[in-house]
């Protein structure tokens, strides 16, 4: 019995067919997020941070005396997850955690001037990795898919 007769077709020339998922946006980003992680996660390691440390960091930044319940929500992520990434920054002195006088259960959350510099330093070697990546985009490519992509994320969160 030959393999055409049991409905498989010759792959001999190693192509896989995906015609379903190739065209599915979801599956498509998450195979274009697939190429670019590793590469940052390796730029993020020589500061010792991890993909999910460095977001944390980022819009702590961003965002001085946010609370963490507005952390958790910024980045889609559960709080109880969120604590041991807090605790990580905070040993690391690259973030203050500190309770709010009008409401001691809420903590504002500010970066160091050691986060401060960590997060400039390691977003620049991220932006140089994804630059690599993304080469064959120009500008006008880049700028129309980060558009397409906010109103993706815009349009899902609202």
């Amino acid at each position: 019995m030959s393999n055409q007769d049991d409905g498989a077709e010759d792959r001999s020339n190693g192509e896989i067919k995906d015609t379903v998922l190739g065209s599915l946006i979801g599956y498509q980003l998450k195979r274009a997020y697939m190429q670019i992680q590793p590469h940052a996660q390796a730029a993020l390691a020589e500061d010792s941070l991890r993909v999910v440390s460095f977001s944390c960091l980022s819009i702590i930044v961003d965002n001085p005396g946010i609370a963490q319940s507005e952390l958790a929500t910024a980045l889609q992520m559960e709080r109880s997850n969120l604590v041991i990434v807090i605790d990580e920054l905070e040993e690391r002195d690259l973030i203050n955690r500190n309770k709010v006088p009008t409401d001691r259960r809420r903590y504002a959350l500010t970066a160091t001037l050691r986060g401060r510099h960590l997060r400039d330093r390691a977003a620049e070697r991220v932006s140089r990795v994804e630059a690599e990546i993304v080469d064959r985009l120009n500008e006008d490519d880049r700028a129309r898919l980060m558009s397409v992509l906010e109103k993706v994320r815009d349009r899902l969160a609202s």
